[in-house]
């Protein structure tokens, strides 16, 4: 079931207590539970004629379109992407738009496909949860078998050398500026997969005759796990330079929508 929920925003500002768990997005869904019944691929013609079609004919044409005309978006450093093009690999993005977020990584990864780690919540909308799995999305697991499923298919992706893409930051602050602190979990999977990993940050950017700022995105990498490191510090390095590359990055913005203060509790 899917609600949309206001968020008080008095005179753009947003108040938040927790950066690592608060959470803005308008939707409300009731998220069903992704176990060992819920299928990451499929290998029916039929199945592959729908991710193309959905993927290719339908939503890659309406997001170069969107982000174009709505946000005149643009791409920096694209061609860091050269340097690990016959391989699959991982991005690493911020978190600051429900629709730009869920366009820009195949704009990104083109011509690659792009498979995009999700919470549950986004197979789980009426009708769009039915033709989000066709898009790329891979909910994660709730449970131990779906959790091995979840992997199979991130691993599948891969030698498949289509990209992975993840959000760290997890929840969804719109129109945030800066790069909020993020755990480094989710950097297991390109070291167990041995690929590169580059993060993408989108900024915002003023615009000489429109109100609705320019989202500019900024590709680095590739960044390497260093295989003299434990597992533990292979992923703590990854995290960190990716994390240390993006708040760099995000100082490129130069336009506030919405102000976000600490709320002391």
């Amino acid at each position: 079931m899917l609600k949309l929920r206001k968020i008080k925003v008095k005179d753009k500002v947003i108040y938040y207590t927790d950066e690592l768990n608060n959470e803005f997005s308008t939707a409300v869904i009731t998220a069903k539970k992704i176990d060992e019944n819920y299928t990451y691929i499929y290998n029916s013609p039929w199945k592959r004629f729908t991710h193309f079609f959905w993927y290719r004919i339908i939503a890659t044409p309406l997001a170069f379109l969107y982000m174009k005309l709505y946000f005149g978006h643009k791409i920096v450093n694209k061609d860091a992407l050269k340097k690990a093009n016959k391989d699959g690999w991982f991005m690493y993005g911020n978190h600051t738009h429900f629709m730009a977020d869920a366009l820009i990584p195949s704009m990104i990864s083109i011509p690659k496909d792009t498979y995009v780690i999700v919470h549950p919540n986004n197979v789980s909308m009426p009708f769009l949860g039915r033709i989000t799995p066709s898009l790329g999305a891979l909910p994660l697991p709730d449970d131990a078998v779906a959790a091995k499923n979840f992997i199979r298919a991130v691993e599948t992706r891969i030698e498949q050398k289509h990209t992975i893409t993840i959000y760290p930051e997890a929840h969804i602050w719109p129109y945030y500026t800066k790069i909020r602190p993020f755990v480094d979990t989710s950097f297991r999977y390109p070291i167990k997969c041995k690929v590169p990993v580059y993060c993408f940050t989108n900024t915002y950017q003023k615009r000489r005759f429109r109100k609705i700022p320019r989202i500019v995105t900024y590709i680095d990498g590739p960044f390497f796990a260093d295989e003299k490191l434990s597992g533990k510090e292979q992923r703590q390095a990854l995290r960190n330079v990716v994390y240390e590359t993006m708040v760099e990055r995000s100082k490129n913005s130069n336009v506030e929508m919405i102000k976000y203060m600490e709320k002391k509790v």
